[in-house]
């Protein structure tokens, strides 16, 4: 059994926030959790290229973004998954900072950040 609060979990600045990361690779579980904070008023332009994620907002709002345009809002209770590894904008509104909690398979090693470089997509 694996019992972690959130003082014990990995602690990475990913660039436009932090991700608190519970479970990693070295846990042998196939997939992580983190508890992630996007920073208000950012825009981030993502990829994961090696992972599949699902994102559950549980507080703050915002919006994710695909690559031809089409916004789907964030508010506390939804949830989006890149089920095939897409291109995306995660923005966070400027009232306050967003979190969500996610879960990537196959699991993150743990020291993952992201390249925010608007000239390429940040992968894991």
């Amino acid at each position: 059994m694996i019992v972690r609060t959130i003082a014990d979990a990995k602690v990475v600045d990913w660039g436009n926030g932090l991700s608190r990361r519970f479970l990693l690779s070295g846990d042998g579980l196939g997939y992580s959790i983190t508890d992630t904070i996007v920073t208000a008023g950012t825009k981030s332009r993502l990829q994961y290229r090696n992972h599949l994620e699902a994102c559950y907002c549980i507080e703050g709002s915002g919006e994710v973004v695909d690559m031809e345009g089409n916004s789907f809002p964030l508010t506390p209770g939804t949830l989006y998954a890149l089920d095939k590894n897409d291109a995306h904008y995660l923005i966070a509104s400027k009232e306050g900072d967003m979190r969500l909690v996610c879960v990537f398979s196959p699991a993150l090693h743990g020291d993952e950040r992201h390249s925010l470089d608007a000239a390429e997509f940040s992968h894991y």
